[in-house]
């Protein structure tokens, strides 16, 4: 796979298909890597290959991946979206549509808080979030797994920069979706199309949430994934939404 380098950041990425590009990040929380789209609720590279330019990277210091960098203590969301954005600029890439599981609905979020004349619109799968019952869940995965092994891996990154890491991740902000405020939803004109999931993670609260709040937000049917049927439905809806997102222009 090939990579891109910024300044200390060295980002692996892979890309297949063809059209309007699709950044396309899959679930695993910090460990978010290409290796981990076999184990998604349904593989969207493969998925969506023949109907857009699909785009995926292993997100910086992700186990299991080739991505490294800093452990951003001032701004981690903020490190991660310039991550994504920098491949993107890479690739001589300006506007693209945007899919994220699990991680990857905070990642969607700061995006389009940072980028939001780049970011089309988006598609937040089983998005993570403030869960009132497991407010910790992420913070204690990320300390439980994805610390021991950075650090590991990583002679120069110790447990205490991992908690504070996470700290900074998921408890600055630590009641809706972490990477943004309720403020912002509010005022989010990006088109975006919610598939709610409800695990100790994956916040059905919080999903619901953003959809009430931004004004362009919809949500797909609940449960959608446990009936062969109806995940083969919300999957067309989910190609039928990028499509009628990507600029007239590259349209049909």
């Amino acid at each position: 796979m090939p990579f891109y380098t910024r300044g200390d950041v060295r980002i692996r990425y892979e890309e297949v298909g063809s059209g309007f590009p699709l950044l396309l990040t899959p679930g695993g929380g910090l460990n978010s890597a290409v290796e981990k789209w076999p184990e998604q609720v349904f593989n969207a590279m493969e998925e969506f290959k023949d109907d857009f330019r699909c785009i995926t990277m292993d997100q910086r210091n992700a186990s299991g991946g080739e991505s490294s960098g800093p452990v951003q203590l001032d701004d981690p969301w903020g490190a991660l979206a310039d991550d994504q954005l920098g491949l993107m600029d890479h690739l001589g890439i300006r506007e693209f549509l945007f899919m994220g599981y699990c991680i990857g609905g905070p990642f969607a979020l700061k995006l389009i808080e940072r980028a939001p004349d780049r970011v089309s619109a988006a598609v937040l799968c089983q998005p993570v979030g403030h869960a009132p019952k497991t407010p910790d869940a992420m913070y204690d995965s990320g300390r439980d797994l994805w610390g021991p092994e950075l650090c590991a891996r990583r002679p120069d990154v110790t447990m205490e920069t991992v908690e504070q890491y996470l700290h900074n991740l998921y408890r600055i902000q630590p009641d809706f979706m972490y990477s943004v405020s309720r403020e912002f939803a509010r005022s989010c004109q990006t088109p975006m199309l919610v598939m709610p999931d409800d695990t100790p993670s994956h916040s059905y609260e919080a999903a619901m949430d953003l959809v009430e709040l931004a004004p362009k937000a919809q949500a797909t049917e609940y449960p959608w994934k446990e009936s062969a049927d109806i995940k083969a439905r919300t999957i067309d809806q989910v190609r039928d939404f990028l499509k009628a997102h990507q600029p007239a222009q590259i349209a049909g």
